[in-house]
């Protein structure tokens, strides 16, 4: 059975077979989890009943894996952007990854390495800041470092710790 499905710029006929190809190029492209799989396979306008057998087959040709999809997003999100665990968190919830792959990704994050980017945030925005009034410019470090999903409790240890100095 061959289906005919359009996209944005041709038209491919295309079977299961050639479906979960087009699928293993997208996972070996970039680590994704399931939730960007079953997006593809609604973008592609792929047969519900070919979905379950696509899935599977990506996971057990290791294409697929939730957890290694966890612990890859957590890494690139510190390493890189300097994301706190609280927004990494939240962007793995909306990838819809399930609460013990989230604890494990989050392991991959040392905490010394933790700390240490923590502070540079706040050393960060303290240098650009000009406000003179003091509690003013702790509310703003506070802020910045928690829109970067750190979590509260460890900003405010660090810009008391700063004050006792």
């Amino acid at each position: 059975m061959v289906y005919r499905l359009s996209g944005y710029f041709t038209t491919m006929d295309f079977g299961p077979k050639e479906a979960l190809e087009k699928l293993r190029k997208y996972c070996a492209y970039q680590e994704r989890c399931h939730s960007d799989v079953n997006q593809k396979l609604w973008d592609l306008e792929i047969p519900s009943e070919w979905k379950d057998d696509i899935i599977l087959s990506l996971m057990k040709e290791n294409f697929l894996n939730e957890e290694r999809f966890a612990r890859t997003y957590a890494r690139g999100k510190f390493n890189i952007k300097k994301w706190g665990k609280v927004k990494i968190t939240d962007g793995l919830k909306k990838h819809e990854v399930s609460k013990k792959c989230i604890q494990l990704a989050l392991t991959e994050i040392d905490e010394d390495d933790y700390l240490r980017v923590l502070r540079q945030t706040i050393d960060e925005k303290r240098s650009s800041l000009k406000e003179k009034n003091q509690w003013k410019r702790k509310a703003a470090i506070y802020r910045f470092a928690a829109q970067r999903g750190f979590e509260g409790n460890l900003i405010n240890e660090l810009l008391n710790e700063e004050k006792r100095r």
